[in-house]
């Protein structure tokens, strides 16, 4: 896999070159120190991720990422220092198209990069995204049971989102009216350590109560949940939300087609399914069951 950095920081570039290193299968193609010279760089020698930074001189990690999508398209992990400090330039740039952002590793007293496993764990997610579309029998997604019910249930807003989910969020959300009297649940592409950060950002981009989804929660007209752990969100049969970690090889955490599928599966009420195009084919499948 050939990998780019972009990064005015010596430290943090030495720090990223460590981690990269460590896997045999990981070529370091080209360094830039900021986002203009990464867009000539792309231009001429295409890589297949970028590791980016956010905030840089002459051109930052925002610019820059839209720049590249437009022009050289590839995929772009963003890298940064600070996530709950800089939110909006993070999910202004996740939705220009970076599939990702992680806090950039750190170099340790024996030279060791702090933080590289999880930067691995983020670039082998996204290696097999790009290798290789996953697409699951929806059967087989997750053990549920159907369940019918005379009770009535509020409609339901479902939405799927990955690659520039974010920003495609926050428009939908801020159209809808105050007493908008829908249940909405959104399971968006986006790793655990961040989720609460994107709820409170999400929570002032709309009119509507917006929380993290937990165990056991039901759905309620006029509130939005979101999936917050790198476990899939599902619907279990007495219409309670839960959390699995099945199926464990679907790249895509939390998954749409998961949730979904649960829904087919157990939701007795009106609903409705949305599916934001982004990476992959996470939600095809679901959506499919949820129309059958």
């Amino acid at each position: 896999m050939k990998i780019a950095i972009v990064n005015d920081m010596l430290l943090a570039i030495e720090a990223l070159r460590r981690v990269l290193t460590s896997v045999p299968d990981y070529e370091l193609i080209w360094v830039a120190r900021n986002g203009a010279e990464a867009l000539d760089k792309c231009a001429s020698v295409r890589p297949d991720l970028i590791l980016m930074d956010v905030f840089m001189p002459v051109m930052d990690g925002v610019e820059a990422t839209r720049q590249i999508m437009r022009h050289c398209p590839c995929a772009i992990l963003l890298v940064t220092s600070s996530i709950n400090t800089h939110l909006p330039k993070v999910f202004e740039a996740l939705g220009y198209g970076a599939l990702d952002v992680v806090i950039t590793p750190i170099l340790g007293h024996y030279g060791t990069a702090e933080g590289g496993e999880t930067l691995l764990e983020k670039i082998r997610t996204i290696h097999k995204l790009l290798g290789k579309p996953v697409s699951k029998n929806p059967k087989s997604l997750i053990p549920v049971k159907s369940c019918s019910t005379n009770k009535p249930y509020p409609p339901l807003v479902a939405i799927g989102a990955s690659t520039g989910g974010p920003t495609a969020l926050a428009k939908i959300l801020s159209q809808l009216p105050q007493d908008f009297r829908v249940s909405v649940a959104i399971v968006q592409h986006i790793d655990v350590q961040f989720s609460a950060s994107f709820v409170q950002w999400l929570s002032q981009q709309t009119r509507l109560k917006v929380e993290l989804a937990q165990v056991g929660m039901t759905l309620e007209p006029g509130k939005i949940i979101v999936a917050g752990t790198n476990d899939h969100l599902f619907m279990r049969p007495d219409r309670t939300l839960g959390y699995t970690k099945h199926p464990q090889d679907n790249p895509y955490r939390p998954s749409v087609d998961v949730f979904f599928t649960s829904l087919a599966e157990n939701w007795p009420g009106q609903g409705l399914g949305v599916l934001l195009t982004g990476m992959g084919r996470d939600g095809a499948v679901g959506l499919s069951v949820l129309r059958s």
